[in-house]
């Protein structure tokens, strides 16, 4: 099992320094909101993704007026310790090290250290659009086939290059069916590998989320879970060239799996419309634990879990159940903030589990 050990952060958002030692189980940051302990979260998830969650430009992250920032992992493995170091400059290249040894390209890092994050903004995969459902989709087979990742950067590049072709042809008032044809070939080669495999990450992904729902809920609803595919309806050299006519027209790519959507049912309703507060909550919440639970099996590694903010989501008795299904060791390393300095601690102290408590406050850590 891999665990974070120690983190070590210089210059990171609200961080000047900060150096934190951490239980191999359950790790409480407290303290009012606006103090750094979703920071801490995100510093955590730099080192499973290279990138932040909450802000996708680097440069936003080092702490205000300063040159760099530095976040470093000092990681337990097979009782082998493993360091994982991320460091930025402003206006330079991200540094992204495993052991002192630079990475050539970041997407060989993604997967080796399975991480899940539970926040607030999950609700976006039920009320923002389709890219937010698909990115959901890669986000977790990514994390476990480096192929799929390969395909999704291929299929990507090979659309951008379509969709400039279509403008050209329309700024030119020209048309090469020759030079499109190179592009399609790509984009049927590779939207058809990421197709097959949505549909099966689907298959195998409803029935451990249902499991989920079950137990947090208590409720027998049945949850579901529609692949909406264009490639579902026909080839996809054939989908292509009857949709030729409409790409042109507003010169852009119409067909493809870049327009997959994830439809979530509950009851038979969908979700967005007919779902209570709770039943959402519930619902994203399973979501993740799903999606955990998926990548331990696949990847035979035990997946670190960030909990933000749960008693957003959550009222007393599902938040029992949520610490009680991450407590019970099937899990790895578990992260949770909070603003009440009590509650959590409490709860996890009556159920036995062990943790360690860190107070947030300003930028600063204070072991509790």
């Amino acid at each position: 099992m891999m665990f974070l050990k120690q983190l070590s952060i210089l210059n990171f958002k609200n961080y000047e320094e900060a150096q934190l030692e951490f239980s191999g189980k359950i790790n409480c940051f407290l303290g009012n909101n606006g103090e750094g302990k979703t920071n801490l979260l995100d510093a955590i998830y730099y080192l499973s993704f290279c990138k932040s969650y909450f802000n996708p430009i680097d440069s936003q992250n080092i702490k205000h007026d300063e040159p760099f920032f530095v976040v470093e992992g000092y990681y337990q493995t097979n009782g082998k310790e493993e360091v994982i170091y991320c460091g930025l400059k402003r206006n330079q290249k991200k540094q992204f090290k495993r052991n002192k040894k630079n990475y050539e390209k970041l997407a060989d890092h993604i997967g080796r250290i399975p991480l899940v994050i539970i926040t607030p903004l999950d609700i976006l995969l039920v009320i923002d659009g389709s890219d937010v459902r698909r990115k959901f989709i890669d986000g977790i087979i990514s994390q476990y086939d480096r192929t799929y990742l390969s395909n999704l950067l291929a299929y990507n590049k090979a659309l951008n290059h379509r969709n400039l072709l279509l403008k050209s042809f329309w700024v030119n008032r020209n048309f090469d069916k020759d030079s499109l044809d190179i592009w399609d070939e790509q984009l049927v080669q590779y939207g058809n590998l990421i197709h097959n495999s949505r549909k099966k990450f689907i298959a195998d992904f409803t029935p451990i989320f249902q499991k989920y729902y079950t137990e947090i809920s208590k409720d027998q609803e049945k949850v579901e879970l529609t692949y909406r595919s264009q490639l579902n309806e026909g080839d996809y050299k054939e989908l292509l060239v009857e949709g030729l006519a409409k790409d042109r027209g507003n010169h852009y790519s119409n067909i493809g799996i870049h327009k997959d959507d994830l439809v979530f049912d509950l009851g038979g309703l969908q979700l967005k419309k007919f779902g209570s507060q709770g039943q959402q909550k519930t619902y994203l919440l399973a979501l993740k634990l799903a999606q955990a639970e998926l990548i331990q099996e696949i990847s035979k590694e035990k997946v670190i879990i960030l909990l933000d903010d749960i008693y957003d989501k959550l009222d007393g008795k599902r938040m029992n159940q949520l610490l009680g299904i991450v407590g019970s060791g099937d899990f790895g390393q578990v992260f949770i903030t909070d603003t009440n300095l009590e509650r959590i601690p409490a709860i996890l102290t009556d159920e036995k589990i062990d943790y360690k408590s860190f107070k947030i406050e300003q930028g600063g850590v204070i072991n509790v």
